[in-house]
């Protein structure tokens, strides 16, 4: 698991909570909207009740003023009046409650206006009655008058207390409502909440897997760098450019031949570890890192802890996060053993560049101070044969042919090594020329011998290629003289010479790794002495000879001489064979 699909999950995640709580947050207000109704329900309920309760009251204490008056009528009796004096505030407390419970409410307002009215009547009427005579006639009339206002008080409030029970059960209607929805609403939250955890645990479980799986990956990630560095003997650096701080990998401790952690990370005790000529290496490429924001590649030596000197090669690159801070990974290696490996190529670089001098000194010495005297006992042998043979013992004349035949073979050689070591030169010309005119030229320089044996020779299909001239001919040469030269006995020698191009998909046992790569097959077969197969490598060998040199004339230079073109031009070259029925000689050259 990557970490693209950690942060994947985890902002899956995230989405699930912010729409949980979302939905959460609209639920509560549609809860604490719900509340509120259910609240304001309640008090209009309890608002008609206490309307009605005052109202109630209020006639209760006018009717204890009534009631207080009629006593004290009877009986003369001041403790009578009490009721009657206290009824007076209590319903003045009574109607200011009443007017700022129906502060709202336009019609009760005015009947209370109407009540207010009827009531300051029924107390004058009170007071007069208390001042008035007691005859029974004026007595029985105002009571009879008080009664009357009496009943309309009572009418007035029965009226006012009808509204509010109609207020009521409107009112209670609602409450109930509300009430008979709240269980619903209620249980549709905790579900919903709890469908929520369920939701949001699953998730956070799956995560929590995913992340311990992505942590084993990571361990064993982990665990692989660390075994890859000790292996690879490298190290790896995290630098922070704003906070400077560094971390060390544990294996740069190890290099350094200490161990891990043994010391705090600074490019200070760092410098401490490195070669005192070369600490200006290393502080420049700290500086690099935070004028130009990237290392080059710099080698240093520094000293291990144990005394040892190492060779050390730094390289690094600037990453930034998604939050911007930048950080600098180097990798630092231990290229000791290839700084040693390189200084011991060097000197055999040294010792192969001394050895082509020797063999340019022996060129030298082939082509003029050996073929000098080669030269003159070559003179002297055609003088004797001309002036002294008829004078030769028989003894004699085959040791003077013998010395005749080891100087023509001495030149052969000589001049057989000279053109192998001209093969070797650097100088190649190449250029694009018709083949099929290389080989004329090569076939002219052998008529001689062609024409000797009678041979037959068949070419076609010689392509237009990019070649060194002079190689590619003296190539030709090598092996038409090669087929002639071993032909058999009474058999004319019958050559064939095809070129095809092809494929190296189609020789993958010669071209690994070339692909789709054009190139060009010759072939040289001919109907010769051929040879055993398992000799058809040791054939290029230099010097080497399958046949006795009494057998047949040569030096073994030849088809090392051919070898050698072939690769000169990229090209492969191989043999197959069978004694008595002939070769087939097979070159590759790249298109």
């Amino acid at each position: 698991m990557n970490n693209k699909t950690i942060f994947t999950a985890t902002f899956f995640l995230k989405r699930i909570f912010l729409g949980a709580l979302f939905i959460l947050i609209f639920i509560s207000g549609i809860t604490y909207r719900h509340t509120m109704a259910v609240s304001k329900s309640t008090n209009a309920v309890l608002h008609s009740q206490k309307v009605r309760l005052e109202f109630e009251k209020l006639l209760s204490h006018v009717k204890d003023a009534e009631t207080g008056q009629r006593g004290y009528i009877l009986s003369h009796i001041p403790a009578f009046l009490k009721p009657y004096t206290d009824s007076r505030e209590k319903v003045n407390n009574s109607f200011k409650i009443l007017r700022d419970l129906t502060t709202d409410n336009l019609k009760q307002q005015n009947n209370l206006d109407s009540l207010q009215k009827l009531i300051v009547l029924r107390y004058t009427l009170l007071e007069i009655l208390l001042k008035g005579n007691n005859k029974t006639q004026f007595l029985n009339y105002r009571l009879l008058e008080g009664k009357a206002v009496m009943d309309k008080i009572r009418l007035k409030v029965d009226e006012m207390i009808d509204l509010e029970m109609t207020y009521l059960k409107e009112r209670q209607s609602i409450y109930d409502d509300e009430i008979s929805f709240t269980p619903f609403f209620t249980l549709s939250l905790f579900l919903f909440t709890v469908l929520i955890f369920v939701i949001s645990y699953l998730m956070i479980n799956r995560d929590l897997k995913n992340v311990k799986k992505a942590n084993e990956v990571l361990s064993v990630t982990t665990e692989s760098i660390n075994h890859a560095e000790i292996i690879g003997n490298f190290c790896t650096t995290q630098w922070n450019i704003k906070t400077k701080e560094l971390i060390y990998s544990d294996n740069l401790y190890r290099l350094l031949g200490c161990q891990p952690n043994s010391f705090t990370p600074t490019v200070q005790n760092y410098l401490e570890f490195v070669h005192p000529e070369d600490r200006h290496i290393v502080e420049n490429g700290a500086k690099d890192i935070f004028e130009k924001e990237k290392m080059y590649l710099r080698s240093y030596r520094i000293i291990r802890r144990d005394g040892e000197i190492r060779f050390f090669k730094s390289i690094g690159i600037m990453i930034e996060n998604d939050s911007n801070t930048k950080t600098h990974i180097g990798v630092i290696s231990d290229i000791t053993d290839q700084y040693l490996s390189n200084l011991e190529l060097e000197d055999r670089n040294i010792e192969l560049v001394q050895s082509n001098k020797e063999l340019a000194s022996f060129n030298y010495v082939a082509s003029h101070d050996l073929q000098e005297p080669l030269r003159k006992i070559q003179l002297f042998i055609s003088r004797l044969e001309e002036n002294e043979k008829h004078n030769l013992t028989e003894v004699g004349l085959e040791y003077f042919l013998r010395i005749q035949k080891s100087a023509l073979r001495m030149r052969t050689l000589i001049d057989d090594l000279l053109m192998f070591s001209r093969t070797n030169k650097a100088e190649k010309a190449f250029e694009k020329i018709d083949l099929n005119l290389i080989f004329q030229k090569a076939k002219h320089e052998l008529a001689e011998i062609i024409n000797e044996k009678m041979a037959v020779i068949h070419v076609k299909n010689l392509p237009f290629l990019t070649v060194i001239p002079y190689q590619i001919q003296q190539l030709f040469i090598n092996l038409l003289s090669n087929s002639l030269k071993y032909s058999r006995f009474n058999l004319n020698p019958i050559i064939e010479i095809d070129c095809e191009k092809v494929s190296a998909k189609d020789y993958k046992e010669i071209f690994r790794n070339d692909g789709e790569k054009k190139y060009y097959k010759c072939t040289f077969k001919d109907n010769g002495l051929g040879f055993e197969q398992i000799q058809a490598e040791n054939i290029f060998i230099l010097f080497n000879r399958l046949f006795h040199k009494t057998e047949y004339t040569g030096t073994g230079i030849g088809l090392a001489i051919c070898k050698k073109i072939v690769e000169n031009h990229g090209g492969f070259i191989m043999a197959q064979g069978k004694p008595n029925q002939g070769a087939t000689f097979t070159m590759f050259f790249p298109e």
